[in-house]
């Protein structure tokens, strides 16, 4: 059964308007997690397939939450390969409706482990205006934006629209010439920045988590490279305890997983 979010999510202030009602069914505590969003084309090519899973995958390895919007194609090998414990999914219907019928699997296993979000209501079945309404909600919800592959026109790009309209930096996989011309454009226009190298990219985000480190509040937040001063008064003694154990570096006041 879904619930209703009544907590405040800063990162939705960026959204033309501040949504009305969000409905969810799983765990919250993924919004707390460093997110990127990554979205595309229904019907990826086998190159896009690979190297979609394997970004997500090396993503959700450092810690980092992937968002997209459970449909068909990027979305879903984006679901995958971050695991259902690391992933979003921002559905154009109510959660209670698992759409689409070939997802059905994934979006249970995401229900379970991961966090579906909605801004429609129970009983509420995906229209096309609906699915520019996720759009926006799965950019927002991302520190970043990742268009995989995508045609002009397509809902991708409207998705860009909105990361240029938020500020956000948005990247994209390199593709030959006459594939995903809408992503080959944004790099000529100088809109985006192309991924080069997955684990160079991912790194970005810290090393590869220990599996023997506790994933919790405190892992999350060294993630997103606070200054001391900030982790002190949020955990305290914790912070120098984890620097002897070699689980953070701190240099120049910035604290940073090891």
């Amino acid at each position: 059964m879904s619930k209703s979010i009544s907590i405040h999510i800063p990162a939705l202030e960026a959204m033309k308007k501040y949504p009305t009602k969000l409905s969810y069914i799983g765990d919250l505590s993924l919004l707390d997690r460093p997110k990127v969003s990554i979205v595309g084309t229904r019907r990826p090519s086998n190159y896009t397939r690979q190297f979609t899973y394997t970004l997500a995958k090396s993503l959700a390895s450092r810690g980092v939450c992937v968002v997209s919007g459970g449909a068909m194609g990027v979305d879903a090998i984006s679901h995958g390969g971050a695991g259902a414990e690391n992933t979003i999914a921002v559905v154009a219907n109510g959660v209670d409706i698992r759409y689409p019928a070939v997802n059905k699997s994934l979006l249970e296993s995401i229900e379970n482990s991961g966090l579906v979000i909605s801004q429609f209501d129970d009983g509420f079945k995906a229209t096309g205006w609906s699915f520019v309404v996720r759009n926006e909600l799965v950019v927002a919800l991302g520190d970043l934006l990742i268009v995989t592959e995508a045609d002009l026109d397509s809902g991708s790009m409207r998705s860009v629209e909105y990361a240029i309209k938020m500020g956000k930096e948005i990247f994209v996989l390199p593709q030959r010439l006459d594939e995903s011309r809408a992503t080959n454009k944004l790099l000529q226009d100088g809109k985006a920045k192309a991924i080069y190298n997955i684990e160079d990219f991912a790194s970005a985000f810290g090393q590869i988590a220990n599996s023997d480190i506790i994933k919790d509040e405190f892992f999350y937040f060294c993630q997103t490279s606070p200054t001391l001063d900030e982790s002190i008064k949020r955990f305290g003694d914790r912070i120098y305890e984890a620097e002897l154990e070699g689980i953070i570096t701190i240099h120049n006041g910035i604290v940073r997983l090891s």
